[in-house]
């Protein structure tokens, strides 16, 4: 959908709101899976320790999987 429009070319509110609804969502969900591997990094490194292998999340709620 460019700029709001459907297919013939008519402005759709309705299913701009909605994309960009789940596209925040799913920004949100990037977000909050990047600041958890980040602090996984520094509390190893601040014990001492060095993550070796890729870490592996899933997302409760919309069941999404990050590596």
């Amino acid at each position: 959908m460019v700029s709001g429009r459907n297919s013939e070319g008519y402005s759709d509110p309705t299913a701009t709101a909605a994309i960009e609804r789940v596209s925040r969502e799913e920004g949100l969900t990037d977000r909050r899976a990047r600041n958890l591997v980040r602090l996984w990094k520094r509390m190893a490194r601040a014990a001492g320790f060095e993550l070796t292998a890729r870490i592996r999340l899933k997302d409760i709620r919309s069941g999404r999987e990050f590596r």
